[in-house]
């Protein structure tokens, strides 16, 4: 058995971060204490000037996903439930997070909102966010003289 020497100091600190977490847990709910469920979702422009965001829904139904484009603003909410094939007391480890989530995206005005279209494949939801064309870059040709 090997000899640890004790700090009060480090074990001081680990009980204040753990009041504040549990603090912080209370007041902001489940987001902040890390039981929430966020998907995690990437966004990139292509080559055409349209907006795709990608998110990881993996174990979902489609039923199970809601899309809204409000004011400018893509909301993303949904259920991943808990399967029930296998009774919860027989787990040793549970990592994936059940339950509901919501992810808001601020989009720019130029996003064309009645072409806004939404795929589910795989575990991947893909929404692809066309912009208007009067937002497109236009190429402009220099006359020489």
């Amino acid at each position: 058995m090997a000899i640890v020497r004790w700090t009060p100091a480090r074990e001081l600190a680990g009980m204040e971060i753990d009041r504040l977490n549990r603090m912080f847990a209370d007041f902001y709910g489940e987001a902040f204490g890390g039981q929430a469920w966020v998907p995690a979702v990437d966004i990139y422009e292509t080559e055409d000037a349209e907006v795709v965001l990608k998110a990881e829904l993996p174990d979902m139904k489609r039923e199970d996903i809601n899309l809204t484009f409000e004011n400018g603003v893509l909301t993303i909410k949904g259920e991943r439930k808990f399967s029930e094939e296998v009774r919860r007391e027989s787990y040793h480890r549970l990592e994936r997070h059940h339950g509901t989530f919501s992810r808001s995206f601020t989009l720019p005005n130029t996003v064309d909102a009645a072409r806004i279209s939404a795929s589910y494949k795989d575990g991947m939801l893909t929404i692809r966010l066309p912009q208007r064309e009067e937002a497109k870059p236009k190429q402009i040709a220099v006359n020489v003289e």
